[in-house]
């Protein structure tokens, strides 16, 4: 699973991807300083089933349970970058990657369309969120529509499913004929020969399509460094927002692996485990106060919300022991996989390994021993074994 971060330059993104994957990125006050995509490793917070027994399994840090998920920084978004202006070109063939998005905006206005500073609360959020919509929207027209006066003929003539040609067409941006078939059927042009589809017509598929195969969550950033946070200014009809301060985030991190503080992500407060020189203990006494008032960052709940709500996910731990809940070498709830919310056991199976999935008999579950057959609908939190006549 892969999120990705967009925006436009200077917004944020780069603090932001590395306050959840500590990684070594540079950051500065100017665009375009990610030119090259930056993948890295973040982690989503869940109950370990752990906490349920005696035993605990190593796995966890106070009885919560860091699942990784791949995140991919993306150069900067400016207009007219589905027609190559900046480094559209890359961004979108980056972007293509991601099942979600956070789209990180700059709350504080500080930025203009381009990404140069401004004076705070001169830029206009709202527009920066429409304008990622825009560029997506165009940029999967723009596939969709080369070649598509001989295609919807090939379609009529051999009778080709609408969902599988244009998933087709758009598969390079990452839709699926599922995605199609839904954008098909919520614009109604399921019913309409393709032939006679026009220009706007296909824009309103693709952006259904957008919708569908890219679905987006807000991180209205920078909100440290505005008095009062007025979220109409980044007001969105159709996804969540969530106030974010990657720096913050950022600091916290940092000042936790210097052994500084104790903070878990997400948290809303610290606890100080080092005598701090002045400049530290003015730092930190100043983000005290913006989790006083915010109680968490923003940053841990973006990342939550986007795989468990935008992709409605759950977590399962597939076991060996159905006893002691551990594998073969008695590591206890050595896996944490996240599945589809709605999945069955044999998909668990095959997620495991395809062998497996090919010779499934049934699964167990380890809380009641009972047995499940192929079908069974998984829950989040489901601990189970897989019984396969795989080698």
């Amino acid at each position: 699973m892969t999120l990705g971060l967009a925006g436009k330059p200077n917004a944020g993104k780069s603090t932001f991807f590395k306050s959840v994957t500590m990684a070594d990125v540079e950051i500065a006050n100017y665009p375009f300083t990610t030119i090259h995509a930056n993948h890295g490793v973040a982690y989503i917070q869940t109950d370990c089933p752990c906490t349920e027994r005696e035993t605990r399994c190593g796995k966890c840090k106070d009885g919560i349970r860091y699942v990784p998920i791949d995140i991919i920084d993306v150069a900067g978004l400016v207009p007219d970058a589905h027609k190559g202006k900046g480094l559209g070109n890359a961004f979108l063939d980056d972007l293509r990657q991601a099942q979600a998005i956070i789209h990180v905006v700059d709350a504080s206005g500080s930025t203009d369309a381009e990404g140069n500073p401004i004076d705070p609360g001169s830029g206009n959020p709202a527009a920066d969120i429409a304008f990622l919509d825009y560029e997506l929207e165009m940029w999967m027209y723009e596939i969709l529509n080369r070649n598509w006066a001989k295609l919807s003929r090939k379609i009529k003539a051999e009778g080709i499913k609408i969902e599988d040609a244009v998933a087709d067409q758009l598969s390079g941006a990452g839709v699926s004929p599922e995605h199609a078939n839904y954008a098909l059927h919520e614009t109604g042009l399921h019913s309409t020969e393709p032939t006679k589809w026009t220009e706007e017509d296909m824009i309103r598929l693709c952006k259904s399509i957008r919708k569908e195969s890219k679905p987006m969550i807000i991180a209205a950033n920078k909100f440290d460094t505005m008095e009062n946070l007025n979220i109409s200014l980044v007001e969105s009809e159709d996804k969540t927002i969530i106030p974010t301060s990657a720096a913050a985030e950022l600091a916290l991190k940092s000042a936790a692996k210097a052994g500084i503080i104790q903070y878990k992500p997400g948290a809303g407060s610290f606890e100080v485990t080092a005598e701090l020189n002045p400049a530290q203990e003015k730092g930190l006494n100043a983000v005290k106060q913006l989790l006083d008032s915010h109680g968490s960052t923003g940053v841990q709940e973006c990342i939550n919300r986007a795989v468990f709500e935008l992709l409605d996910m759950i977590v399962v731990y597939p076991v060996e022991d159905e006893g002691k809940w551990t594998n073969k070498t008695g590591d206890m709830l050595p896996d944490a996989y996240l599945m589809k919310r709605g999945s069955n056991c044999k998909e668990m199976a095959y997620k495991i390994h395809t062998d497996i999935g090919d010779h499934f008999l049934y699964a167990v579950d380890a809380r009641t021993k009972m047995r499940l057959a192929e079908k069974h609908e998984l829950k989040n939190g489901d601990v189970i074994k897989i019984v396969s006549t795989a080698k």
